[in-house]
């Protein structure tokens, strides 16, 4: 009798556990690829030098969401976003739920990564980015 009534309990624990493991995991790849994102779009200069830095950063994010989390991370949307000096990459996505573990709860991740535009800038203090 215990079992039958501590057993629904135990079962919606462990599928718990395992939902929040793949929240968990989707988060590490929204940021990876925020990250790598990022990494493209402060290397590109400024400038003459830039070029098409947003298409690069936001290409090389999708890339390591397509790589690493195709099947975790849904519908991911990629921009990439430059403030001031600042640039950096945000993913947004929603967690798979092929088999939604538990009914009616659904998760939606959101990364940013970002940082200063590297660029070279003389001893002096004059100028600016080259």
């Amino acid at each position: 009798m215990e079992l039958a009534i501590i057993m629904p309990v135990v079962l919606v624990v462990m599928l718990l556990i395992v939902q929040l493991a793949l929240v968990f995991h989707a988060r590490q790849i929204a940021d990876g690829a925020a990250r790598a994102g990022a990494r493209v779009a402060r290397a590109a200069g400024v400038g003459a030098n830039a070029g098409d830095w947003q298409r690069a950063a936001e290409a090389q994010a999708r890339a390591r969401v397509a790589l690493i989390g195709k099947k975790v991370l849904e519908n991911p949307t990629v921009r990439a976003w430059q403030v001031g000096d600042q640039r950096g990459v945000t993913v947004t996505g929603d967690v798979a739920a092929a088999v939604p573990l538990l009914p009616g709860m659904t998760f939606t991740i959101n990364a940013r990564s970002g940082g200063p535009i590297e660029c070279f800038r003389p001893d002096d203090g004059t100028g600016d980015c080259q």
